[in-house]
């Protein structure tokens, strides 16, 4: 009778040990978040919007991007363009794995990751980074010449980078070509790969920008002006420039649809909503006292936008346009990120 007794128990502790291991097991889709004043790295359960941990980063991380397997995420340390370090965490084991030091290269701050490497802007070098998982090492770089080369687009292929220059007031647009011999090369002379920029004038202080999900549009807003200049990539000029009043605009984000686009003030904590078909403002959304990071969800139909003054993430719904709840991950939250694993 023990025996008979003893088994069910038995049985019930391995199921009880089963069940609660797989409702530990991260999901995997995750938010990564950052923490300024706090230092760290949320991974945040978007299903529940539980923090599932909270790992340290270094000092004043402001941008965070998983790499495509979502297994790694890169976070710049920037330091006003004084630090020279991005750190490597490791989202499988749930903690940090190794810092990179990115000198001579100064002042990481944003971050993507394309075709399996980390690419960054060095906002203290006037200069763009590349750093390769597989080598360990920076394998390139590039100067822009421009001041506070700041945010960082890369396109699938790789073949095109866009940025911000802040103090410059311009957008850098560099291609990645080939180039033929000239009529004057000598006859052996052989094709040679360079990567060419052409400047694009916008206003001083545009700094939050995106490009539209066809790739024909880039928009940016200024900070110091209001204003949002949008231009065409394939022509590689300014097209239209609007006056936004977009005031202490700091970043700027298609939805996934390309029908809307949102820009966040950390001046007047609004997120301003303007129709990217018409150009016109639709909505003026008050969120907090400073607004700053924003994160589109492609799955839940909401956005993720940090209010770095008021010590939370603002979610708002995409097919409501008002804030549906908040998320707290620590002080003075900034960049956001998803990491999908498969």
């Amino acid at each position: 009778m023990q025996r008979l007794i003893a088994l069910p128990v038995f049985l019930l502790l391995i199921i009880g040990t089963v069940t609660q291991a797989v409702a530990q097991t991260a999901p995997k889709r995750v938010l990564l978040a950052l923490s300024k004043a706090d230092k760290m790295l949320s991974i945040v359960d978007p299903a529940t919007l539980n923090i599932l941990v909270r790992i340290p980063v270094g000092e004043d991380p402001h941008e965070v991007v998983a790499s495509t397997d979502g297994t790694t995420a890169y976070v710049c340390i920037y330091g006003g363009g004084s630090l020279h370090e991005i750190n490597v965490i490791d989202l499988v084991a749930q903690k940090p794995l190794l810092n990179i030091d990115t000198r001579p290269l100064y002042g990481p701050h944003d971050i993507t990751f394309v075709q399996g490497k980390a690419w960054f802007t060095a906002e203290g070098s006037k200069a763009i980074g590349r750093y390769d998982p597989v080598s360990g090492k920076l394998d390139w770089s590039m100067g822009t010449g421009q001041n506070r080369t700041h945010m960082i687009y890369v396109s699938a292929d790789a073949k095109s980078i866009y940025t911000t220059n802040v103090s410059s007031g311009t957008v850098s647009i560099l291609v990645d070509t080939i180039l033929l011999p000239g009529k004057m090369a000598p006859p052996n002379a052989r094709p040679r790969q360079e990567w060419l920029q052409t400047i694009v004038p916008t206003t001083r202080g545009s700094e939050g920008f995106d490009v539209s999900p066809d790739g024909k549009e880039l928009w940016t807003a200024s900070g110091e002006d209001g204003t949002i200049s949008i231009i065409d990539v394939p022509a590689k000029l300014l097209a239209q420039q609007i006056d936004a009043k977009v005031n202490g605009a700091n970043r700027l984000k298609f939805t996934p649809d390309g029908k809307l686009v949102f820009i966040s003030s950390l001046q007047t904590g609004e997120l301003t909503i303007y129709n990217a078909n018409t150009r016109q403002q639709i909505k003026r959304l008050k969120i907090g006292k400073g607004a700053a990071g924003i994160l589109m969800d492609p799955v839940n139909a909401r956005a993720f936008v940090a209010c770095s003054a008021d010590n939370y993430i603002a979610i708002i719904n995409l097919a409501t346009l008002e804030v549906s709840g908040h998320l707290d991950v620590g002080g003075v939250p900034d960049g956001l990120a998803w990491a999908v694993q498969p």
